[in-house]
């Protein structure tokens, strides 16, 4: 048989057909995935094989194929720094949810989390949520955001889970796909979920005043369908988002406007750093590139992994 995997808790898999049956699911014995070295070999979005099996009179399935992957996305495992967490698989669509506070989203955060998706091919569109509750200066720090990303190319919305602002335009943009909402804890992905598919009921938690911090209500990765045609994968909250198995050289070619600029360097092999007559760099000078994303060039290829690994919060 073969079917979607719906929600994975570590040892079970829940598995649905395409008639819409589901079956609680294993692996058998070792399963390792070729070239990936993941804490999780199957991951929720994952089109698995599987055989049923019955163990005192109950019955279960037994996972023994993966298919191919369109893509998937990936973050470091926490505890082993070696290896990948896969967060979903065979995605259509990642809609990055950006609060300016109540938490704050960095821009270093923001530029790693694109430069990953672009990496493993997925499309991403950024919701600048909460929008309601900002006072006039905010809103124009969410205008600046909105305008340097839709000057690269990406689409950038305002939403408000409350007022249900944009909230039809984003199920626009989902019916026929697989989804996934991503972001800090706190920035009101299960709130906006629930605002879009209210029987989903997705349990929410209030903001931690102690250190402005979400909570982590999600713990596990899972599926669901929606009434409008669309699938949705909920993801648990990110505080950091790694950019794995990348070499220096290639991290230029997944920010659209370095990768345009390059072809305008003096050297092919320009990390655009020190380098003379670099494209890069001259755009920097005059304001044709924007400096955060220039800065969070500098902080992938000089490997600072530390400023995103810890909380915000505690740095400011």
């Amino acid at each position: 048989m073969t079917g979607r995997v719906y929600k994975s808790t570590g040892s079970w898999y829940t598995v649905k057909t395409e008639l819409g049956d589901t079956y609680q699911c294993r692996i058998k014995g070792k399963f390792r995935l070729k070239g990936i070295k993941s804490t999780n070999p199957i991951a929720v979005g994952d089109i698995v094989d599987f055989e049923l099996e019955t163990d005192q009179n109950q019955e279960s399935g037994v996972i023994y194929n993966i298919h191919d992957r369109t893509n998937y996305i990936v973050r470091k495992s926490v505890n082993l720094s070696k290896q990948t967490h896969i967060i979903s698989a065979n995605i259509d669509l990642v809609f990055l949810m950006i609060t300016i506070n109540n938490p704050p989203t960095l821009t270093s955060f923001i530029d790693r989390f694109l430069v990953t998706a672009n990496a493993y091919s997925i499309k991403t569109v950024l919701l600048f949520n909460k929008i309601d509750t900002y006072d006039e200066e905010t809103l124009n720090e969410v205008k600046y955001l909105a305008h340097i990303y839709r000057k690269i190319g990406y689409e950038c919305i305002g939403v408000s889970a409350v007022t249900g602002k944009n909230v039809d335009k984003v199920k626009a943009l989902m019916q026929g796909k697989v989804s996934v909402f991503s972001g800090h804890s706190g920035v009101g992905k299960s709130t906006l979920i629930n605002t879009i598919e209210p029987s989903l009921n997705i349990k929410t938690k209030e903001i931690s005043t102690q250190h402005n911090q979400g909570q982590h209500t999600t713990t596990f990765a899972e599926m669901f369908d929606l009434s409008f045609g669309a699938k949705i994968i909920d993801t648990p909250g990110i505080k950091g988002f790694g950019v794995v198995d990348m070499d220096k050289e290639e991290v230029g070619d997944y920010f659209p406007e370095i990768f345009k600029l390059k072809q305008d360097c003096k050297f092919n092999n320009c990390l655009h750093t020190q380098e003379p007559d670099c494209a890069v760099k001259k755009a920097l000078d005059n304001d044709e590139l924007a400096f955060s994303r220039y800065r969070s060039y500098l902080q992938i290829i000089e490997g600072e992994d530390e400023h995103y690994r810890t909380d915000v919060w505690d740095k400011e």
